[in-house]
């Protein structure tokens, strides 16, 4: 699946949800997006729901972020490193990020970040509009 496939698919889901929560004030609907929450009454969500597992051990993990604004991707590749193709980075460069590499592509491992997971960054970032938060992720 491409980066694009899987950000076009998850708008529409995350939009879905927002749109049968617009009853909810902003700090409630952030609040719906906890995991434990999710994983009960949103299961098609994510698809570590099924298995009640986190894409990141940490208490409180919230999924209103679940892609991260920071991200950066092109699928046709940004440019040429080590004779890879760069396929997404972090645009902050985060200190608990990494790289997967293969031995023609490098793209960003968030496995360790925890950023945009924080309701005090959610909040910082928040629109119920998705695509406002996330407009400078895909490299259009």
């Amino acid at each position: 699946m491409s980066y694009t496939t899987w950000f076009q698919s998850h708008s529409k889901q995350h939009q879905q949800i927002i749109k049968k929560l617009q009853h909810l004030s902003d700090n409630e609907l952030i609040e719906y997006f906890q995991f434990e929450n999710m994983v009960k009454n949103e299961p098609n969500f994510c698809p570590l729901y099924i298995e009640n597992k986190k894409c990141h051990e940490m208490e409180n993990l919230n999924c209103y972020l679940c892609a991260c604004p920071n991200f950066r991707f092109d699928d046709a590749g940004f440019k040429a490193e080590e004779k890879r193709t760069l396929f997404s980075y972090c645009d902050i460069d985060s200190k608990d990020g990494g790289q997967f590499k293969t031995d023609d592509a490098i793209h960003q491992n968030c496995a360790g970040c925890l950023v945009p997971h924080h309701e005090a960054y959610i909040k910082k970032q928040f629109s119920r509009d998705w695509f406002s938060i996330m407009k400078d992720v895909q490299n259009a």
